[in-house]
C-alpha cells in the first residue's frame, strides 16, 4: 500500500494538495481535523465530545482519533493507500500510526512535510477564517494552535527523520509547483519500495528454475532456503548435519536453521531491492516467521505466486529429474511424501497471504518458458500496483 502522511502547520496547504495526491494516487483520504468538524456538523456523541477541545485549539484525545481512523480506513478497501493529512500529530500518535499499519500488514511510505513561514501561515488562516467562518481560525485561536503544532507535532519530524521517512517541501508558491515537488518525493520513495515476492507450489513445479529466472529480470536477491541447506550440509557445518536427517526423508527441516540462513543471506545484500524466496514459507509458523524477518528491515511480503500442478505431473518431473547427472536422491516413497507434506501445509499458507490480497495462481502447464511469461506478467502488474 502507498502510505503517505502530509504534515505541516495550520494553514501549511495541507487540505489543497491532499486533494491531487488522493487523485493521483487513488488514495483513502484520512484527515482527522474533516471528520472530526462533519461529527460536530451532524451532532454525534463523538463531535459535541471533540467540539469544546477544537473551538479552544486542543488536540482531541488519541482514543477519539483511533476510532475515527479505523473507521475511515474501512470505508475505502479497495484503495491503493492511505493519506494521512495532519496525522500524528504527536510523537505518541506517531506510534499508535505504525501500530495501525502493522495491523494491516503495510507501513508509511513517507512524511512530508510542507514548510511555510509563520507571517504567511497567519495570514492565510485569517483570510480563511473570513470565508469559511471556522472557529479554529480565528486570530486568537491561530496562536494557540501554532505553539501547540510548535510544541507536540515538531518532535513528530524527529521520528521519522530517525527512520529516513521525512521530507521537507517548500510549500510557499502556486499550488501546481507545491504539488511537483510533493510528486518528485513520491516518487522517489517508490523507486525505493522493495519487491518481495513468494514462489509457490508443490515439490516438482519448477518453482527454482522460473526463481531464479525472475531473479535475473527483476533484479532481486534468490533465496532457496533448500539451497543454503544443502550447502551447509556439502560444507559437513553443525547446521547441515542437523538438516541433512529432514530433508533425507522429506520433511521440514526446524525453523531455528531456516531463520538463521536466512538472515545471513539478507545481511550479505545491504543494498538490495527485494528478494524472491523460493519455497518459503511452507508452512503458516513459517508465514509468520518471514513477515517478522522483513518487518525488521521495514519491509513486507509483496506478494505470493503459486505455480499450480497437479500431483500427476509434480510426481512426473520430479521422476525424470531424478534421472538427470546432478539430481539428488529421489526414492518414489519420499516423492509421494513430501507432496503429502505439501498439500497438508499448503491451505493455511496460502489462506494467510490471501487473506492479505497477496496470493495469487500462475498455471505450471507448458515449457519453461511458456511459464516464465506467465509469472513475468503477473510480477508486471505487482510492480506497477506498488510503484
Amino acid at each position: 500500500m502507498l502510505n503517505i502522511a502530509l504534515f505541516g502547520p495550520p494553514g501549511a496547504g495541507k487540505g489543497t494538495q491532499s486533494k491531487l495526491l488522493i487523485e493521483k494516487y487513488n488514495l483513502t483520504y484520512i484527515a482527522t481535523g474533516d471528520i472530526l468538524r462533519q461529527e460536530i456538523l451532524q451532532g454525534t456523541p463523538l463531535g459535541m465530545e471533540a467540539k469544546d477541545i477544537i473551538d479552544q485549539g486542543g488536540l482531541v484525545s488519541d482514543e477519539i482519533i483511533v476510532q475515527i481512523i479505523e473507521n475511515r480506513i474501512q470505508m475505502n478497501p479497495d484503495a491503493n493507500g492511505i493519506l494521512f493529512d495532519g496525522f500524528p500529530r504527536t510523537v505518541v500518535q506517531a506510534y499508535i500510526l505504525e501500530g495501525l499499519l502493522l495491523k494491516m500488514n503495510t507501513s508509511l511510505l513517507c512524511m512530508l512535510s510542507l514548510e511555510v513561514p509563520r507571517e504567511t501561515l497567519i495570514t492565510r488562516m485569517v483570510e480563511r477564517g473570513k470565508v469559511s467562518g471556522r472557529s479554529d481560525d480565528k486570530a486568537e485561536v491561530i496562536e494557540i494552535r501554532l505553539h501547540e503544532y510548535e510544541e507536540k507535532t515538531i518532535p513528530v519530524a524527529e521520528f521519522y527523520s530517525h527512520k529516513k521517512k521525512f521530507y521537507p517541501i517548500n510549500g510557499v508558491g502556486r499550488i501546481e509547483d507545491v504539488f511537483k515537488r510533493l510528486s518528485k518525493v513520491v516518487v522517489k520513495n517508490l523507486e525505493n519500495v522493495w519487491l518481495n515476492i513468494v514462489l509457490f507450489g508443490p515439490p516438482g513445479a519448477g518453482k527454482g528454475t522460473q526463481a531464479k529466472k525472475l531473479a535475473e529480470k527483476y533484479n532481486l536477491i534468490y533465496i532457496s532456503t533448500g539451497e543454503l541447506l544443502r550447502r551447509e550440509i556439502e560444507c559437513g557445518t553443525d547446521m547441515g548435519m542437523i538438516a541433512k536427517k529432514y530433508m533425507e526423508a522429506g520433511d521440514i527441516v526446524p525453523d531455528e536453521i531456516a531463520i538463521r540462513l536466512i538472515e545471513t543471506k539478507i545481511k550479505m545484500h545491504p543494498n538490495a531491492k527485494g528478494f524472491i524466496f523460493k519455497g518459503y514459507p511452507s508452512t503458516i509458523v513459517q508465514a509468520y516467521i518471514l513477515d517478522g524477518l522483513l518487518r525488521r528491515m521495514d519491509t513486507t511480503v509483496t506478494s505470493m505466486i503459486e505455480i499450480s500442478s497437479t500431483t500427476l505431473q509434480s510426481m512426473k518431473r520430479l521422476s525424470a529429474r531424478a534421472k538427470t547427472d546432478k539430481a539428488r536422491v529421489y526414492d518414489p516413497e519420499i516423492i509421494i511424501h513430501r507432496l503429502e507434506v505439501y498439500e497438508k501445509k499448503a491451505t493455511l499458507v496460502a489462506d494467510y497471504f490471501q487473506k492479505q490480497n497477496k496470493f495469487c495462481t500462475v498455471s505450471g502447464d507448458g515449457n519453461t518458458d511458456e511459464v516464465f511469461e506467465r509469472l513475468s506478467v503477473q510480477v508486471e502488474r505487482i510492480f506497477k500496483n506498488v510503484r
